[in-house]
């Protein structure tokens, strides 16, 4: 296996799942990290046996391949072009950016450069999502006709050390928590055709109740509660609520329906999870998992599958046309709640490859 080179611009709170999952993944071959802020990178790079390096050091070297863009939200368009520009392919943390102007806007780069990107969540390539996604293509559901997408909570600054991006612009309960959400809906449903919905900020400041910084406020720049429904090209209607203003809940991460039955999603923030069955006329059952990697974080998985469709000269899954149809939808709520009208998609997108074994055995990492 010829291995690909890997640069890491961006060494906060998420980096460390990435760096932790990488291990796994023989292919990808860690050459540096870089963070504007050279105490963090060098913190991190010893925390994993790894190298510490300026960011024009890592778009400089012609051994890597790939930079993995874990900056924040408002900077990955940027650092992604820079590593356009440095004739590099990029997978970024999500969203893909701030807004679809932009995203787009790195999406023809990269096509002009002949360049992949990709882009977070990759979750949606979990062993449960993708036992999800057989069921469905099974047609045990019949024809797929609505569904259920709920993420609420109170808010993430009761836990995160420094929540303020999470309340900017590129933030918010849609564009923090909605791609992992519509990301896997698309994997299981297909491209979305249109959007209605509704975005409300109830508070202008939130109070930080996490270390270090307990007893700060951070001012609000995007709407917390945002609800809507999307309509499926294959004519499927989901539900749909982002809520950072929730103090409790009882609805269940994801639902589909079908006129033959029901199907149980486990959260799409997590690789794994219970998948329920219900067939009509019978009682919700447990799914044994039938695709791997159910059993941990393995965040990064997108990184390595772009790292083997680069080897085998295959589409990767994670990618950027998917990245970009996602984004549209996301910002379509907040458009459809400041006209009141429905807004259709420009894009579309065809799912991804379904991911039934290791993305390292053979057939696939050629």
């Amino acid at each position: 296996m010829h291995k690909v080179g890997i640069g890491i611009i961006g060494c906060g709170n998420i980096s460390s799942a990435y760096l932790k999952a990488m291990a796994a993944f023989p292919i990808l071959d860690i050459r540096g990290l870089a963070d504007l802020n050279e105490d963090l990178a060098a913190q991190r790079a010893s925390e994993f046996g790894l190298t510490a390096r300026s960011i024009a050091d890592l778009l400089n070297d012609p051994e890597i391949e790939i930079i993995v863009n874990l900056t924040v939200p408002k900077a990955h368009v940027a650092v992604a072009m820079q590593a356009l520009e440095a004739g590099k392919h990029t997978y970024s943390e999500k969203p893909l950016g701030i807004n679809f102007a932009e995203g787009r806007s790195l999406y023809e780069a990269a096509k002009s450069r002949g360049l992949r990107i990709g882009a977070a969540p990759d979750t949606f390539l979990g062993g449960s999502h993708q036992t999800a996604r057989a069921i469905i293509d099974s047609g045990v559901l019949g024809l797929p006709v609505g569904g259920t997408a709920t993420f609420m909570c109170p808010g993430h600054e009761r836990w995160h050390p420094n929540p303020d991006f999470y309340y900017e612009i590129g933030g918010g309960p849609m564009l923090d928590m909605g791609p992992y959400y519509i990301t896997d809906l698309v994997n299981l449903l297909g491209p979305v055709a249109k959007v209605a919905g509704f975005a409300f900020a109830p508070r202008s400041e939130r109070l930080i109740t996490s270390e270090p910084r307990n007893g700060q406020t951070i001012p609000v720049h995007v709407p917390t509660h945002v609800a809507g429904a999307m309509a499926f090209r294959s004519g499927a209607i989901v539900q749909i609520g982002m809520s950072f203003d929730v103090a409790g809940h009882r609805h269940v991460p994801l639902e589909i329906y079908g006129t033959e039955g029901t199907l149980i999603v486990p959260d799409p923030n997590h690789f794994g999870g219970q998948v329920e069955l219900l067939k009509k006329g019978g009682a919700f059952e447990h799914q044994e998992t039938s695709a791997p990697y159910a059993d941990g974080n393995h965040r990064s998985i997108g990184v390595a599958d772009m790292a083997h469709a680069i080897r085998s000269d295959r589409p990767h899954r994670a990618n950027g046309e998917l990245a970009l149809h996602v984004l549209e939808v996301m910002e379509a709520f907040q458009r459809a709640s400041d006209t009141g009208t429905t807004i259709e998609m420009s894009t579309t997108v065809e799912r991804p490859a379904p991911l039934s074994q290791s993305i390292t055995d053979d057939h696939l990492a050629r």
